[in-house]
């Protein structure tokens, strides 16, 4: 069995890409390569085709994480079957995902920060339009619910 997660934000540049590289790396460190599969997208398609914002990329390749060959998508309705897991980085996006869904595809969308352990935010800001500092603090908050999330696979994985 494959379990595949999608993470979502708005434009699929900063946020979800960010996440997207945190996951896979943990998801190889925890040596489940063959049995997880990642992807980002984002819920508008203002960048479309596009690398992740420079900022986030360099922020992310300071702490090991190489986003480079990522681009930028826009969810596409079969994303909902083919993903088990979709998790929404902020509300907005989250209520964009569940206007999409159909009802039996509801449960598999949640908030992305919902498996956080040291964060009690709910929501990743986006830092698009704010200071460096921003990407920083994406990539803590990242990494703390990315780490939760790799326990949550583990304990699906082995009830298959």
């Amino acid at each position: 069995m494959i379990y595949r997660v999608l993470l979502v934000c708005m434009g699929n540049i900063c946020r979800s890409p960010t996440a997207e590289g945190v996951l896979r790396k943990f998801i190889v460190n925890s040596h489940l390569g063959d049995k997880v599969e990642v992807d980002s997208a984002g819920t508008h398609g203002y960048h479309v085709g596009e690398a992740p914002d420079s900022r986030t990329q360099r922020a992310a390749a300071v702490r090991g994480y190489n986003l480079s060959q990522l681009r930028a998508r826009k969810i596409a309705h079969q994303d909902l079957d083919y993903f088990d897991l979709i998790l929404a980085m902020d509300k907005s996006n989250l209520d964009n995902l569940r206007r999409m869904a159909l009802p039996e595809q509801q449960e598999k969308i949640r908030m992305f920060m919902s498996y956080a352990r040291n964060f009690d935010d709910d929501e990743v800001p986006d830092p698009y339009y704010g200071l460096g500092h921003g990407f920083d603090l994406v990539l803590d908050m990242v990494e703390d619910a990315s780490h939760g999330l790799i326990e949550e696979v583990k304990q699906v994985l082995s009830r298959c």
